[in-house]
């Protein structure tokens, strides 16, 4: 077949042989035609394959053969009422062997229809077709469309007007194109040439990518091997050496999906955050959980037992019926009393000096403060799985024996974890085709990636997966999750401090050069105003001051203090001091005008 433009070839397809495989066999820029698809480039190379799979009339451009003049005509165009029609000019007839009525008068063209037009000129006429096998006296518009032989032909239609009337269609294209995710959407108007190749590539199988969400429901197709085509966007989601390598090229091997739940962790101390695998056999013990105040210790409660703690901050009571707390105070919160804002909480009080039966009972009220932490006597060491089914979640702990099939257990450093949540998010097992033997577990939803499903064989063992046992998280993934989860309203993410401006101290004071720091400037009410003077040529001092430094007075030193930005003590400012003999005439002038 020799090649066509694009135009061409699509106004003469006979949708029927759907679908057809195209070559693009030139292009109009730089041997490529690049335009947009929903916003992203896409460019149609020389030589590249597409394979038609649909075409849908989009438009239908009526140009006029005598005015030049163009319309655009919907798919659903009848020539009915309620569709605008351009006006209609007197028809004058041109020549002796013209009919004597108009086009749109003649009973053989209905209102809607088109027929061939009766002016001679290098189009060839379509009567025969137009007349040949139909009831009706004249063609719809998709009818009219269906005789397309490469050149558009000139038909007359009385809805319109009464010139002889140019049809050009526009259609949108449907094509798959290899290794592209999504259908792509062409306008047939498209200034490339094309070649039907469908006979001769009848092999050739369009391979689409996937992402690795999309595997991780294909149980059916893993084990399997893959290219990865695009590495993972956004930003990263763990620490481990292995992430970086999820790069273009890469090939892996997909083994299944892992059936291990995880759990949220962090550090307290530290500000490191942790994800911990269900198979992590590293050994817990539970940590004294610590409380600031009354509510804490109402949220702490649990249905059934009582909880027993020390106070380990002194607090001050409330009148006479909240009594004053006080370090190593032994305290049993039993439960709530009452409804409402009086709600209190009912707890048995009992030092370290008095026996197990004695003590008094207290309530004491949600808004009061202090400190507690919790009477711990359980030095049983626990696996995760069993620690979650004795401890609720979220809870401290400590590693007291790292997971022995790591070679470096992260957590075993740690004086303290806390566990926050138990997450059941998909993992896939994965290995690189370099290094089969050694597994990660990778989440889909969380680290997803565009790859190709290839053939070939897959190492039969499933790899150990011992670097996935914990996997530490950055900070900016950690608080992104923890807002994910139900039920826990996440902490923001802590402030980075102010930078200091260079030459200042603490609170943004600029420090002394020379002796004992100066205690900060005085509010206005605290400074003395000055008394009012009458305006006297006073004497200059002749020598600089004691102090080889010219200072300003004190008054005018509380006064500049007063204002923010300035501070009395700066070494910045030029100042000249007033002598003895000054201030001596300063206070004359002050006995005799007293005001």
């Amino acid at each position: 077949m020799e090649p066509l433009s694009f135009q061409e070839y699509i106004c003469s397809l006979d949708t029927a042989t759907l679908p057809r495989i195209l070559r693009i066999c030139s292009g109009v820029y730089f041997q490529g035609s690049v335009y947009e698809i929903s916003g992203n480039e896409c460019c149609l190379s020389t030589g590249d394959l597409l394979k038609v799979v649909a075409v849908a009339l989009q438009k239908v451009i009526c140009e006029d053969t005598e005015t030049g003049q163009t319309m655009e005509l919907p798919p659903t165009f009848k020539g009915e009422q309620g569709y605008p029609v351009p006006a209609r000019t007197q028809w004058v007839p041109s020549s002796q062997a013209r009919p004597l009525q108009p086009p749109w008068a003649q009973p053989h063209c209905p209102t809607g229809l088109f027929q061939p037009a009766p002016a001679p000129g290098p189009y060839p006429t379509l009567r025969g077709l137009f007349l040949k096998g139909t009831g009706q006296r004249g063609l719809t518009l998709h009818q009219a469309l269906g005789q397309w032989d490469r050149q558009p032909q000139p038909l007359l239609c009385p809805a319109i007007g009464p010139h002889a009337l140019l049809l050009h269609p526009v259609y949108e294209v449907h094509a798959t194109m290899h290794l592209r995710r999504d259908m792509v959407k062409i306008p047939s108007t498209l200034e490339v040439d094309v070649e039907d190749v469908t006979e001769a590539a009848q092999h050739i199988h369009f391979a689409r990518p996937l992402l690795l969400s999309e595997v991780l429901g294909m149980e059916a197709a893993l084990p399997a091997l893959a290219e990865i085509l695009e590495g993972p966007a956004g930003p990263a989601v763990f620490e481990s050496a292995w992430v970086p390598r999820l790069q273009r090229g890469q090939r892996l091997q997909l083994h299944g999906r892992s059936h291990a739940w995880r759990v949220l962790a962090s550090a307290p101390r530290s500000g490191r955050h942790f994800l911990l695998s269900s198979t992590y056999q590293g050994r817990f013990r539970q940590r004294p959980r610590q409380f600031k105040g009354v509510r804490e210790l109402v949220a702490g409660l649990r249905p059934g037992r009582p909880l027993r703690v020390v106070v380990t901050q002194d607090c001050e009571g409330q009148g006479e019926d909240v009594p004053p707390l006080c370090t190593g105070d032994w305290l049993e919160a039993r439960g709530l009393q009452g409804n409402g804002p009086g709600t209190r909480l009912l707890c048995h009080r009992h030092s370290g000096e008095e026996e197990e039966g004695e003590g008094e009972e207290l309530l004491l009220p949600l808004d009061l403060g202090g400190g507690f932490v919790e009477e711990a006597c359980d030095s049983k060491k626990y696996g995760l799985a069993e620690l979650l089914e004795q401890q609720p979640l979220p809870c401290e702990v400590r590693v007291v024996a790292p997971d022995p099939g790591l070679e470096r257990d992260a957590l075993g450093a740690l004086p303290a974890l806390r566990l926050e949540a138990r997450l059941d998010q998909p993992f896939l097992v994965g290995s690189f085709c370099e290094e089969p033997e050694e597994g990660f577990e990778i989440p889909p939803r969380w680290l997803d990636l565009s790859l190709q499903l290839s053939e070939g064989p897959v190492h039969p063992p499933a790899p150990c997966t011992r670097r996935s046992r914990v996997e530490e998280l950055t900070e900016a993934f950690y608080y992104r999750l923890l807002a994910q989860l139900p039920g826990s309203p996440a902490p923001p993410p802590p402030r980075p401090p102010k930078p200091a401006q260079a030459g200042t101290g603490p609170g943004g004071r600029r420090p002394s050069a020379h002796g004992p720091p100066v205690p900060g400037p005085l509010p206005m009410s605290a400074c003395p105003a000055p008394p009012l003077l009458p305006r006297l040529a006073l004497p200059q001092p002749s020598t600089p001051s004691q102090y080889g430094r010219r200072r300003p007075p004190r008054d005018a030193g509380c006064a500049l203090s007063s204002f923010p930005g300035i501070d009395s003590n700066s070494t910045e400012h030029d100042y000249e001091t007033v002598d003895d003999n000054v201030q001596k005439t300063i206070r004359k002038m002050q006995a005799i005008f007293p005001f």
